[in-house]
Protein backbone atom coordinates (compact mmCIF):
# COMPACT_ATOMS: atom_id res chain seq x y z
CA UNK A 1 0.00 0.00 0.00
CA UNK A 2 1.35 3.13 -1.07
CA UNK A 3 1.62 6.02 2.00
CA UNK A 4 -0.87 9.20 1.39
CA UNK A 5 0.52 11.94 -0.49
CA UNK A 6 0.49 15.24 0.49
CA UNK A 7 -1.98 17.68 -1.68
CA UNK A 8 0.46 20.22 -4.34
CA UNK A 9 1.70 23.32 -2.79
CA UNK A 10 -0.07 26.35 -2.92
CA UNK A 11 1.52 28.68 -5.86
CA UNK A 12 2.77 31.85 -5.37
CA UNK A 13 2.37 34.57 -7.60
CA UNK A 14 4.87 38.00 -7.75
CA UNK A 15 3.39 40.36 -10.79
CA UNK A 16 5.94 43.40 -11.13
CA UNK A 17 4.50 46.59 -12.23
CA UNK A 18 5.83 50.60 -13.05
CA UNK A 19 5.36 53.59 -10.75
CA UNK A 20 3.97 56.44 -11.63
CA UNK A 21 8.27 57.57 -12.39
CA UNK A 22 8.56 54.20 -14.38
CA UNK A 23 10.45 52.48 -11.53
CA UNK A 24 9.90 48.88 -11.15
CA UNK A 25 7.54 47.96 -8.32
CA UNK A 26 5.61 44.54 -6.93
CA UNK A 27 2.00 45.26 -7.84
CA UNK A 28 0.62 41.81 -6.04
CA UNK A 29 2.45 39.05 -3.91
CA UNK A 30 0.94 36.00 -2.68
CA UNK A 31 -1.38 33.18 -3.53
CA UNK A 32 -3.68 32.67 -6.84
CA UNK A 33 -6.89 34.44 -6.58
CA UNK A 34 -8.25 32.36 -8.98
CA UNK A 35 -8.46 28.30 -7.99
CA UNK A 36 -11.16 26.11 -8.83
CA UNK A 37 -11.91 22.60 -8.42
CA UNK A 38 -14.17 20.94 -10.62
CA UNK A 39 -17.11 20.00 -9.06
CA UNK A 40 -17.55 16.69 -11.38
CA UNK A 41 -13.75 15.74 -10.84
CA UNK A 42 -12.75 15.67 -7.49
CA UNK A 43 -9.07 17.03 -7.13
CA UNK A 44 -8.85 18.37 -10.91
CA UNK A 45 -7.64 21.38 -9.99
CA UNK A 46 -7.29 24.69 -11.80
CA UNK A 47 -4.62 27.36 -10.96
CA UNK A 48 -5.15 30.27 -12.98
CA UNK A 49 -1.95 32.53 -13.37
CA UNK A 50 -2.38 35.00 -16.00
CA UNK A 51 -3.54 35.92 -19.33
CA UNK A 52 -3.04 38.78 -22.23
CA UNK A 53 -5.60 40.02 -24.01
CA UNK A 54 -3.46 41.03 -27.64
CA UNK A 55 -0.40 40.41 -29.49
CA UNK A 56 1.92 42.09 -29.03
CA UNK A 57 0.68 42.31 -25.22
CA UNK A 58 -0.07 45.29 -23.42
CA UNK A 59 2.15 45.81 -20.84
CA UNK A 60 0.49 48.40 -18.17
CA UNK A 61 -0.41 48.33 -14.57
CA UNK A 62 -4.18 47.15 -15.42
CA UNK A 63 -6.90 45.36 -13.49
CA UNK A 64 -5.96 41.18 -12.88
CA UNK A 65 -6.85 39.06 -15.92
CA UNK A 66 -7.66 35.88 -14.10
CA UNK A 67 -10.74 37.20 -11.99
CA UNK A 68 -14.12 36.08 -13.42
CA UNK A 69 -14.83 32.94 -14.78
CA UNK A 70 -12.68 29.66 -15.73
CA UNK A 71 -11.98 29.82 -19.51
CA UNK A 72 -9.98 26.76 -21.10
CA UNK A 73 -8.71 28.73 -24.26
CA UNK A 74 -6.32 31.70 -24.35
CA UNK A 75 -8.45 34.66 -25.76
CA UNK A 76 -8.42 35.68 -29.41
CA UNK A 77 -4.74 36.54 -29.77
CA UNK A 78 -3.65 36.64 -26.57
CA UNK A 79 -2.26 34.13 -23.93
CA UNK A 80 -2.85 32.11 -20.29
CA UNK A 81 -0.56 30.21 -18.11
CA UNK A 82 -2.34 28.05 -15.68
CA UNK A 83 -1.49 24.99 -13.87
CA UNK A 84 -3.57 22.33 -13.45
CA UNK A 85 -3.44 19.67 -11.13
CA UNK A 86 -4.60 15.74 -12.42
CA UNK A 87 -5.85 13.37 -9.63
CA UNK A 88 -5.22 9.85 -10.34
CA UNK A 89 -8.49 8.71 -12.27
CA UNK A 90 -11.28 6.24 -10.26
CA UNK A 91 -14.02 4.00 -11.30
CA UNK A 92 -15.77 6.43 -10.59
CA UNK A 93 -14.84 8.64 -13.03
CA UNK A 94 -14.19 6.05 -15.78
CA UNK A 95 -17.98 4.93 -14.79
CA UNK A 96 -19.58 8.92 -16.00
CA UNK A 97 -21.46 8.93 -18.79
CA UNK A 98 -21.11 11.29 -21.48
CA UNK A 99 -23.49 14.05 -20.04
CA UNK A 100 -21.40 14.08 -16.50
CA UNK A 101 -18.42 14.79 -18.35
CA UNK A 102 -19.98 17.73 -20.34
CA UNK A 103 -20.56 19.40 -17.17
CA UNK A 104 -17.19 19.23 -16.70
CA UNK A 105 -16.53 21.56 -20.12
CA UNK A 106 -18.89 23.83 -18.88
CA UNK A 107 -17.35 24.38 -15.68
CA UNK A 108 -14.45 25.61 -18.02
CA UNK A 109 -15.79 27.60 -20.58
CA UNK A 110 -15.11 24.86 -23.02
CA UNK A 111 -18.37 23.44 -24.10
CA UNK A 112 -17.36 23.38 -27.67
CA UNK A 113 -13.99 21.69 -27.20
CA UNK A 114 -14.59 18.29 -26.30
CA UNK A 115 -14.46 15.93 -29.21
CA UNK A 116 -15.18 12.68 -26.45
CA UNK A 117 -17.92 10.55 -28.17
CA UNK A 118 -18.97 6.62 -27.06
CA UNK A 119 -15.45 4.55 -27.50
CA UNK A 120 -13.71 7.95 -27.18
CA UNK A 121 -10.28 6.98 -26.42
CA UNK A 122 -10.67 9.00 -22.92
CA UNK A 123 -13.97 10.91 -21.75
CA UNK A 124 -11.62 14.33 -21.84
CA UNK A 125 -10.52 14.14 -25.29
CA UNK A 126 -10.66 17.49 -26.63
CA UNK A 127 -9.18 19.73 -29.34
CA UNK A 128 -8.01 23.83 -28.88
CA UNK A 129 -7.26 25.88 -31.86
CA UNK A 130 -4.09 26.80 -29.84
CA UNK A 131 -0.41 26.00 -29.40
CA UNK A 132 -0.15 24.68 -25.93
CA UNK A 133 2.83 24.27 -24.27
CA UNK A 134 2.23 21.31 -21.15
CA UNK A 135 5.10 21.30 -18.87
CA UNK A 136 4.96 18.24 -16.18
CA UNK A 137 6.34 19.38 -12.79
CA UNK A 138 4.96 16.68 -10.22
CA UNK A 139 3.94 12.86 -10.77
CA UNK A 140 3.32 11.26 -14.52
CA UNK A 141 0.43 11.16 -16.81
CA UNK A 142 -0.28 9.89 -20.47
CA UNK A 143 -0.62 12.06 -23.33
CA UNK A 144 -3.97 10.21 -25.07
CA UNK A 145 -3.72 10.82 -28.85
CA UNK A 146 -6.44 9.65 -31.79
CA UNK A 147 -4.19 6.66 -32.42
CA UNK A 148 -0.91 6.40 -29.34
CA UNK A 149 -0.45 7.20 -26.32
CA UNK A 150 2.59 8.85 -24.56
CA UNK A 151 4.01 8.40 -20.91
CA UNK A 152 5.30 11.69 -19.54
CA UNK A 153 6.51 12.73 -15.95
CA UNK A 154 8.84 15.45 -14.20
CA UNK A 155 10.96 18.03 -17.26
CA UNK A 156 8.65 16.57 -20.00
CA UNK A 157 7.49 19.46 -22.30
CA UNK A 158 4.80 18.67 -24.69
CA UNK A 159 4.16 20.51 -27.39
CA UNK A 160 0.42 20.43 -28.24
CA UNK A 161 -0.43 22.11 -32.02
CA UNK A 162 -4.19 21.90 -31.83
CA UNK A 163 -4.31 18.13 -31.65
CA UNK A 164 -6.85 16.03 -30.49
CA UNK A 165 -6.09 14.99 -26.51
CA UNK A 166 -6.52 14.06 -23.07
CA UNK A 167 -4.50 13.66 -20.32
CA UNK A 168 -4.99 10.52 -17.86
CA UNK A 169 -3.26 10.03 -14.67
CA UNK A 170 -3.55 6.54 -14.35
CA UNK A 171 -0.87 6.43 -11.36
CA UNK A 172 -1.74 6.83 -7.69
CA UNK A 173 -0.98 10.24 -6.60
CA UNK A 174 -1.52 13.58 -8.55
CA UNK A 175 0.21 14.61 -11.36
CA UNK A 176 1.23 18.78 -11.43
CA UNK A 177 1.60 20.48 -15.42
CA UNK A 178 2.15 23.67 -16.07
CA UNK A 179 0.06 25.08 -19.33
CA UNK A 180 0.75 28.15 -21.60
CA UNK A 181 -1.48 28.70 -24.16
CA UNK A 182 -1.30 30.87 -27.21
CA UNK A 183 -4.01 31.54 -29.45
CA UNK A 184 -3.67 29.79 -32.90
CA UNK A 185 -5.21 29.22 -36.75
CA UNK A 186 -4.90 26.35 -38.21
CA UNK A 187 -3.56 26.13 -41.65
CA UNK A 188 -6.03 25.98 -44.87
CA UNK A 189 -4.89 22.16 -45.17
CA UNK A 190 -5.49 21.18 -41.36
CA UNK A 191 -8.43 23.00 -41.36
CA UNK A 192 -9.85 21.38 -44.29
CA UNK A 193 -8.85 17.70 -42.43
CA UNK A 194 -10.52 18.89 -39.39
CA UNK A 195 -13.76 20.13 -40.86
CA UNK A 196 -14.56 15.85 -42.25
CA UNK A 197 -13.66 14.32 -38.61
Amino acid sequence: MMPPTKPPSPIRRIVTGHDSHGNAIVCSDGALPTVRELDILPGFVFHEVWATQSTPALIDNGADPTIGPLVLTPPRDGTRIRFVDFPPETPEFHAQDIHGIEEAWDQIGAAGASTARAGAQHALMHRTESIDYGIVIDGEIVLVLDDEEVEVGPGSVVIQRGTNHAWANRGERPCRMLFILVDGRYEDEIAEALKSR
